[in-house]
């Protein structure tokens, strides 16, 4: 918590120096998930059929992993901050986002066609049905 209470000082100083007026809204996490995703487009990947994910643009099957509060609710689309080899792929700090946000954010990387999501591919029972919530937000430290 220490390390990212010095990052949102850090941050603070630099917008009083530009002069610019800080704002917040805890209670916008869909601007919050953009932000994430806007740094992390890369490292996304799609819900498959039997519960696995498949990596977005380089296809490597991946999954949740079990630590995370999104291992039982299995959204459709997720980023990821990294990737543990271990028997399988593990995608650690997940985050749920909408696959337009892809696009939108990163048009030089993502194409329509990678996000579209088909309705004809049929989910797991009770899988993949997940919305973006209000889920109180976790603080994640990053080695930097």
């Amino acid at each position: 918590m220490k390390r990212a209470r010095d990052i949102r000082d850090q941050l603070k100083g630099l917008l009083e120096r530009v002069e610019i007026e800080l704002t917040s809204n805890p209670d916008d996490l869909e601007a919050i998930k953009k932000a994430i995703a806007s740094g992390y487009f890369p490292l996304s990947a799609k819900l498959q059929m039997y519960g696995s994910y498949r990596s977005v643009k380089h296809p490597q099957t991946v999954h949740i992993h079990p630590s995370s509060g999104l291992a039982q609710v299995l959204p459709r689309w997720v980023i990821y901050h990294e990737l543990v080899e271990t028997s399988k792929g593990y995608m650690r700090q997940v985050s749920e986002i909408k696959p337009e946000w892809l696009v939108e954010i990163a048009p030089h990387y993502y194409q329509l066609k990678d996000v579209e999501d088909l309705a004809s591919k049929k989910m797991p029972r009770g899988q993949g049905r997940a919305e973006l919530r209000s889920v109180k937000p976790t603080t994640v430290l990053m080695r930097g």
